[in-house]
Parts: structure tokens; sequence; C-alpha cells
């Protein structure tokens, strides 16, 4: 197969297998999800969803999460790792929120990467789970499977972005995103598949024998 008819093959067969991915975080609005997701750097979505409730019964809208301190956001979010930073950041961001954006979050790329905490990877899964703008979020699933398909040579994270969008039609990017992250979850793990193994890694590659050892995100 050549890229693009690797690329033709993944999309169709992962729309087989998840043709409504739903989003993973759970969320009830524009705010909990940025919450959520700055949340998951580092850490699983079970463990966030674990975490959130009691989190957003603390305060679930960036008015009152601003009014809280630190101290009491870490001893709810602590088990999501990289504390207090995270603590921090979720305090400041939602002041940031209430004090320059009427206590919304902002639907541009540029005013989210803007707030603490967000990186390029938080706003684009901002920017096309919440707004439905599109965008491609490249998280270590993405950046792992697009090496195992041959889709991307996993320079860097960056690369793998702009490989992705190259091969994939913009109005697929949202539904794609989700679609690798579950089919890597359930069926080419880290561990659970070395590019020989999983069903897309075999009809990609079927004369592949040796593991294929992927550049980490």
């Amino acid at each position: 197969m050549t890229k693009k008819e690797r690329a033709n093959f993944v999309s169709g067969r992962l729309n087989e297998l998840y043709p409504n991915p739903p989003i993973p975080l759970d969320h009830k609005d524009e705010y909990t999800l940025l919450v959520a997701v700055l949340l998951s750097a580092q850490c699983t979505d079970v463990r966030v969803n674990k975490t959130t409730p009691a989190l957003f019964a603390l305060a679930d809208e960036p008015e009152k999460m601003a009014k809280q301190s630190v101290a009491s956001i870490d001893a709810i979010v602590r088990p999501c790792g990289l504390a207090p930073r995270k603590a921090t950041a979720i305090r400041d961001l939602s002041r940031i929120l209430v004090d320059e954006h009427e206590g919304r979050v902002p639907d541009s790329f540029e005013e989210l990467e803007a707030l603490p905490g967000v990186g390029h990877k938080t706003a684009s899964v901002v920017m096309t789970q919440a707004f439905g703008h599109p965008a491609f979020p490249v998280d270590t699933h993405i950046h792992r499977l697009a090496q195992r398909w041959g889709l991307t040579n996993g320079k860097s994270v960056t690369q793998t972005e702009i490989d992705l969008k190259s091969l994939f039609a913009e109005e697929t990017w949202n539904r794609l995103h989700l679609q690798i992250i579950y089919y890597g979850r359930e069926h080419c793990s880290a561990r659970g598949c070395d590019g020989t193994v999983c069903e897309i890694c075999r009809d990609c590659y079927p004369k592949r024998r040796k593991p294929v050892v992927t550049k980490k995100a």
C-alpha cells in the first residue's frame, strides 16, 4: 500500500469500528471540558473521570473556581498527578476567564493557548470537542499509531499532526482523532501491539515481522 492507501484503509476500518465515538472525558460544558482536558495530561481519562465529580461539586464554573484556594483544588486533583501545578493552573485560568473573557472559554487557539496550563494539544481538544472547529489533537496513542501505520515518521508530535492533516479530509479530523484513540486503547496499545499484532497493523504491513520501534511524543 501507498501512504494514501493506508490512510484510506485506516479511515474506512475505524468508521466501521467506531461510527460515533463519544468524548471520553465527562463534562457538561466548555469550561468543565477544558478543566478535564488539563487534568488528563500524563493521566488516564478513567482517573480524570473519577476525580472531576468532586472537583465540580466544589466549583463547576470559572467564577466559583476563581475563588477557591490552590490547596483546596490540589486536595481533590492530586490523584491526577502533576499537582499542585495543575491546581494552580485551574485556579489561575479561571480568574483569567472571569477577568478577561466574561467567564467564558474562548474559541480561538491563540486565546486558549494563552491560558495557564493550556498547550496546543489541550487547545486542540477544546476547539474540536467543545466548539466543533476542525482540529487534530495528537496524543501519545495517535503519535504511536500513526508511526506504526506508516502515516508519519514520528519526528515530533507537531510533525505527526501536520502529516495526518495532509492525509485526511478536514471534515473527518474531529471524529478521526477520537477513533484512533479508542482503537489504540482497545487494540493497539503500547504493550499489547508492537506493530505486528493488531488488525490494522497487520493489514497495512502484511509482510512486517519485526516490532516497530516508535518515537515517543
